[in-house]
C-alpha cells in the first residue's frame, strides 16, 4: 500500500482543528515542514513544536561539503508521532512494509491521526476513516462497562483492535507494554478514544497492560500505581491517582482537559523533541535535557527543581526507564509551559527485559556523574538560583529520610521496597550532604 507524500498538519486550539502547515515526505526518512501562510498571519497562531516558532521558514542548516545546506531529516517533533509497539506492527502489516529505522514517514503519514497532544495529520485521519469503514463494529455504539473491559469481552477486543490499535504508539504511550487510549461519556460508558465524539467525552484514560506474561511483568504494573502515589506524597507533580483493576492499570490522561464545557487538547512534547533528537535510542546527558527544558518553560527555576527531584526518586526507587521520551512538557489551558505530570514511573529494575538507565548526568568529558554535589556544580544556571536549588534539595533530604515509611503507606509491595532500601539510603545521604553546600548545618535523620 502506498502512503501520501504530503499531508496537512492540523493543530487543535480551544476544541477547534486548524490547518497549521504542511509536512512533505522527501523519502521514507526525509521530510520538510512548512507553516501555512494564512496560519502565520492569523491570531493566536501556536507552534507545532516549541522549537519551531511560527514563521516563514523552519529550515535548520547543517554543514555540507562546501557550504551549509538544509537538514532534510524529519523535524524532531515528528518522531513524537511515530507509532510504536502494537500500533506500529498493525501499521507495518497494513502498509506491507518491513520494519526498520528508515520507515518514519510512512508510519507518520498513516498513523498520526490521534496522537497524544494537540496536532494530527490529515493523511493519517483519512487512513483511519478508510479502515473504520471497512471494519464497522456495530456492537460498540453504546460503549462498554468496566466489567466488559475487565472480562476482555470479544466485542470490546474487536472494538479496541479497530479504534485504538493505531493510536496506541504515539507520544506518551510509546514503548513495549500494550497501551490503549479510552474515553468515558457522561453515563460512565467506555469507548476507544476516537469512537466517542469530543462533545460527549468527559474523561480520558490510558489503559496499560503488563509488558509480558511473567510474574515480574505483573508486579511492575501493580506497583506503578503505588509509585505514583509515592511521588505525590513527596510533593512532585502527579495527575489524579491511577485505578488498578486486576491486571489493568487505568491512568487519567493529562493532555486532554474538559474546561468550561469544552474539550481542550493540550500541546505535549517530549524532551527528546526539544533536544532536537531525530530517531530513537539516542543517548542524552541529563544536562542536555535540562537545558532543553529550561529553554521553553515559563519558570526555569521551578521546573529545574521538579526535574531533579524526579530523578532523585528514579534513582532511589530504581526506575531505570528514563529515556528522553519519558519526560515531556505541556502547554496548559491557561498557556503556561511546564513539565507534564509524572508518567512511566515504575519499578523497572524488576522488568524481565532488564531495562537499563539511558540518560545519565555527565561531566564535560562525558564521564557519568553520580554524586549530587558534583552534578549541581556542573549545571549552567545562575549562582543565586543554584543556591536556592541546593537548599531545596537539602530540604528534600528530610522527605527521602522518610521514604521507606512513605512507600509502605502508599502500598508499595515489600518485595519491591526491600530491594530499594540501599538506593533510598544513598540518595538521602547525598542530599543531606548538600546542607553544608547550601550554607546550612547538616541535619541527619534516620529512616
Amino acid at each position: 500500500m502506498d502512503y501520501p507524500s504530503t499531508s496537512v498538519v492540523e493543530i487543535n486550539q480551544s476544541g477547534v482543528w486548524r490547518k497549521a502547515g504542511e509536512l512533505r515526505a522527501l523519502g521514507s526518512n526525509m521530510a520538510v515542514f512548512s507553516y501555512d501562510d494564512e496560519y502565520i498571519f492569523s491570531d493566536n497562531a501556536q507552534p507545532v513544536s516549541l522549537k519551531l516558532p511560527v514563521g516563514l521558514s523552519t529550515d535548520t542548516m547543517i554543514e555540507g561539503l562546501t557550504r551549509p545546506e538544509p537538514d532534510r531529516r524529519p523535524p524532531s517533533f515528528v518522531y513524537d508521532l511515530v507509532p510504536q509497539g502494537r500500533g506500529r506492527r498493525f501499521l507495518l502489516d497494513a502498509l506491507n512494509l518491513a520494519d526498520g529505522d528508515e520507515v518514519v514517514m510512512p508510519l507518520v503519514m498513516a498513523g498520526a491521526f490521534n496522537p497524544v497532544g494537540c496536532i494530527r495529520l490529515q493523511s493519517a485521519l483519512a487512513f483511519y476513516e478508510r479502515e473504520a469503514a471497512r471494519n464497522p463494529c456495530a456492537q460498540s455504539a453504546d460503549g462498554f462497562t468496566l466489567d466488559d473491559i475487565n472480562s476482555h469481552s470479544q466485542n470490546f477486543l474487536d472494538h479496541i483492535a479497530l479504534h485504538a490499535m493505531l493510536a496506541a504508539g504515539t507520544t506518551g504511550v510509546q514503548g513495549v507494554a500494550p497501551k490503549f487510549l479510552l474515553s468515558t461519556n457522561a453515563e460512565g460508558r467506555w469507548f476507544a478514544d476516537l469512537a466517542l465524539p469530543d462533545s460527549q467525552a468527559r474523561q480520558h484514560w490510558l489503559l496499560k497492560l503488563p509488558r509480558g506474561k511473567s510474574d515480574d511483568d505483573r508486579l511492575v504494573l501493580r506497583n506503578e500505581a503505588a509509585y505514583l502515589r509515592v511521588a505525590a506524597a513527596c510533593g512532585l507533580r502527579v495527575n489524579q491517582p491511577p485505578m488498578l483493576v486486576r491486571e489493568m492499570l487505568f491512568v487519567r490522561r493529562f493532555d486532554r482537559v474538559v474546561y468550561k464545557g469544552r474539550l481542550h487538547r493540550l500541546h505535549q512534547e517530549s524532551l527528546a523533541s526539544l533536544a532536537g533528537q531525530r530517531g530513537f535510542g539516542v543517548p542524552h546527558s541529563q544536562q542536555s535535557l535540562l537545558r532543553a527544558l529550561r529553554s521553553v518553560v515559563n519558570d526555569p527555576a521551578a521546573e529545574t527543581v521538579e526535574f531533579i527531584k524526579r530523578d532523585v526518586l528514579n534513582l532511589a526507587l530504581r526506575n531505570t526507564d528514563n529515556h528522553a521520551r519519558n519526560t515531556a512538557v505541556q502547554r496548559t489551558v491557561q498557556g503556561r509551559i511546564q513539565l507534564t505530570p509524572l508518567f512511566d514511573f515504575a519499578p523497572m529494575f524488576k522488568d524481565p527485559e532488564v531495562v537499563t538507565r539511558s540518560c545519565h548526568w555527565r561531566d564535560a568529558q562525558g564521564v557519568v556523574q553520580s554524586d549530587w554535589r558534583q552534578i549541581l556544580e556542573s549545571l549552567e544556571i545562575p549562582p543565586r538560583e543554584l543556591r536556592a536549588l541546593v537548599a531545596q534539595l537539602a530540604e528534600f533530604a528530610k522527605t527521602l529520610a522518610q521514604l521507606e515509611n512513605i512507600a509502605h503507606d502508599c502500598g508499595l509491595e515489600p518485595e519491591v521496597l526491600g530491594q530499594c532500601l540501599q538506593s533510598i539510603d544513598k540518595q538521602a545521604t547525598e542530599l543531606r550532604a548538600l546542607a553544608t553546600l547550601a550554607g546550612k548545618p547538616a541535619r541527619k535523620a534516620g529512616r
